[in-house]
């Protein structure tokens, strides 16, 4: 199995190739068959015309993939890689047929029904190849079975991701850091691998120095510090290693990069999505005669607060009894208002948020002040997500879930804080993309989770209230 393990990466990228392959192949057919003809195209191409057309598709096959991790068959769900490999085709076609319009100086719709044939055998090439390479990949690569080291934090939760992925691991066993070094260490050698939980850094360093030795794969849950360091810059001033922590977050031309990168995104996605928020906004009035908006307060970059808005997915005065998460199959959540939720399109107003600059399409969370301040009560760290502005989808909105805990987003968000670029914010954006189709990201806290310190009070601490509407907002109609 071990030895197995170095030929992954090498396997992954001949499947990378060959998918890619096929598609461009399938356009060049295409291409040679009916475009590329001077009655079609109204031009000549010669024999390295021809090829630069088709190595260009072949570079967008390839980029575009990247953006939605359309190649990571052996990480990802299976579900998430269709996704991402229907995203990728789709978008790959519409551009290149947009070329290939432009060139020939067609309308719109002339000469489309080849590229839409194009699309349809690609579609057909790329389900055919994640089902086939997950079963090659599952066979040769079959779950890890892992060993879960913990201490005083109850290995319950992270027991159940990991039996969620049951495609990568099978939780053979945990053992707690109070059975002692020794008796872990002749635990661990027993295992494939190992998941090292939110143990003390000297305790930590010490397993993982051990799996180093001996080669075993190690899983290991990072520490805020860790993400800092993972994006410090390395310097070699000395014969000492050192690394340089700038910590002044954005720089200048970032920043000026990221809010032309709004403003031009959010105009143009507002005015095309105009028709269909209007509609939603008829829906929501018709139902119950209740306001279609409503405005909260959250916090944005250096602890700025500013309105937030929303279309309503709650009933009227839903939280007179006090705020708190939504759960699942809350009655509280209106039936129109469960669709807008399960397709984040309740979200869609944000866009003027980011037009008048107090949020970014990409970026931490907002959350409420009194829910920040509580936050940041027990988790100290927690105002380090206001280093750079809220955003309508980011780095936890993508990879975490509505119940994911306040601690892990905040994990989130630094790494994306700590290793922003523009490629990440389009990568991002492209993700949420899939996000739409995907429930779980959407589905309310259980009755047995607890995302932050639970008060005095009986009912769930009213953290991460992004979905819900508090009873002292303001609404408007």
């Amino acid at each position: 199995m071990r030895r197995r393990e170095r030929y992954k990466r090498l396997l992954m990228f001949l499947a990378s190739v060959l998918i890619v392959t096929v598609q461009t192949a399938v356009f060049a057919c295409t291409w040679f068959t009916y475009y590329g003809h001077e009655e079609i195209i109204g031009k000549t191409y010669w024999y390295r015309g021809n090829w630069a057309l088709i190595m260009l598709y072949a570079v967008m096959v390839i980029l575009i993939s990247k953006l939605f991790s359309a190649f990571q068959v052996g990480y990802l769900r299976v579900l998430d890689v269709i996704l991402s490999q229907v995203f990728s085709v789709l978008l790959v076609n519409a551009i290149t047929y947009l070329q290939l319009a432009l060139i020939g100086r067609w309308k719109f719709l002339s000469h489309i029904a080849p590229m839409l044939g194009v699309t349809g055998i690609n579609l057909i090439a790329v389900l055919c190849w994640v089902v086939v390479m997950r079963v090659i990949y599952a066979h040769i690569y079959p779950p890890h079975q892992v060993l879960l080291i913990y201490d005083t934090v109850s290995p319950d939760a992270l027991k159940k991701k990991l039996s969620s992925r049951r495609d990568k691991y099978t939780f053979g066993g945990s053992i707690a850091l109070s059975a002692g070094i020794d008796r872990i260490k002749q635990e661990i050698i027993k295992y494939e691998a190992v998941v090292i939980g939110d143990l003390p850094s000297h305790e930590r360093n010490l397993f993982l120095k051990f799996c180093f030795e001996r080669n075993l794969r190690c899983y290991c849950l990072p520490k805020i510090s860790d993400i800092m360091i993972m994006s410090s810059e390395k310097i070699h001033m000395f014969d000492t290693p050192m690394l340089l922590f700038r910590n002044s977050g954005l720089t200048v031309e970032k920043q000026v990069i990221k809010r032309a990168f709004d403003l031009i995104f959010s105009v143009i996605m507002l005015v095309v999505l105009s028709p269909l928020m209007l509609v939603i906004a008829l829906l929501i009035k018709l139902y119950d005669g209740g306001p279609v908006f409503y405005r909260q307060a959250r916090l944005t970059k250096d602890g700025k607060v500013f309105q937030v808005y929303k279309f309503r997915s709650m009933r009227v005065n839903s939280e007179k009894q006090g705020a708190r998460l939504a759960m699942k199959g809350d009655s509280r959540i209106t039936p129109i208002g469960r669709i807008l939720r399960n397709i984040h399109f309740d979200e869609l107003p944000q866009l003027l948020n980011i037009i008048e600059g107090d949020m970014s399409l990409v970026g931490p969370r907002p959350e409420r002040p009194e829910i920040a301040a509580q936050y940041a009560s027990e988790i100290p760290e927690f105002d380090y997500r206001l280093k750079v502005k809220a955003g309508l989808t980011g780095y936890a909105q993508v990879y975490g879930k509505y119940n994911t805990t306040p601690y892990d987003k905040l994990k989130l968000d630094m790494t994306y804080i700590e290793n922003y670029s523009f490629l990440l914010d389009l990568q991002l954006i492209a993700t949420t993309v899939k996000i739409l189709f995907q429930k779980e990201n959407t589905e309310g806290v259980e009755e047995w989770q607890v995302t932050a310190s639970r008060k005095s009070q009986d009912t769930e601490c009213p953290g991460e209230m992004e979905k819900g509407e508090g009873s002292g907002e303001r609404t408007g109609a």
